[in-house]
């Protein structure tokens, strides 16, 4: 990769850096510094994608050279945000209300090459449905894992996959945090190949 296209990823979380790390491209991780509040009547899709694309744009200003890559997710129960909880308290709380519902986790990326205008998002919707959780069962799981930097609790990866009974989706990483094969497509588009291992 050259130096006058770097990539970069926007974005401080240690799962996105992992998957990001399977496409075998050098990258950079500089934090996005977004306010990801949701705005009054937005729905968990808008403010996934809304949210991706802040963050691109936000470490392009900083890095208008790179390739930036931005991602975001947010549960969506019924139609209500579900965000990462923060506490074991919040967490309990999550969980006892996605027990036995479907959950559908709404991950958006985007993908900016400032330097020659190309912008796009996609969305990535993975539903899950939930087995019905006893108290016992949700207290061991976050004991063990502490997911509460998770959207929605759900640490998938690890015993967050014993939480549930199906995973239905297109792009499956999307569920841990980014959707690499949206991911990669967005990256050939803006010029930079995987499999080609340089910029386009």
């Amino acid at each position: 990769m050259t130096r006058s296209s770097p990539l970069v990823l926007g974005s401080t979380s240690r799962y996105r850096r992992e998957l990001l790390q399977r496409l075998h491209l050098p990258f950079d991780t500089v934090a996005p510094e977004v306010d990801e509040s949701p705005r009054p009547g937005e729905t968990p899709a808008a403010l996934a994608l809304r949210l991706a694309a802040a963050k691109a744009q936000a470490v392009a200003q900083r890095r208008p050279e790179a390739v930036v890559i931005g991602s975001d997710q947010v549960a969506d129960l019924d139609g209500e945000p579900i965000g990462k909880p923060g506490d074991h308290a919040r967490a309990t709380a999550q969980l006892q209300r996605m027990s036995g519902r479907t959950v559908v986790f709404q991950t958006a990326v985007t993908v900016t090459r400032p330097a020659t205008g190309f912008e796009r998002t996609l969305l990535a919707p993975v539903r899950v449905q939930f087995r019905r959780l006893s108290a016992a069962e949700i207290e061991h799981y976050l004991r063990l894992e502490q997911p509460y930097d998770c959207a929605g609790s759900a640490k998938s990866e690890g015993l967050g996959i014993a939480l549930l009974e199906a995973i239905e989706s297109d792009d499956p990483t999307a569920l841990v945090g980014l959707p690499l094969i949206r991911t990669a497509a967005l990256l050939r588009e803006a010029g930079l190949d995987p499999l080609a291992g340089r910029p386009a």
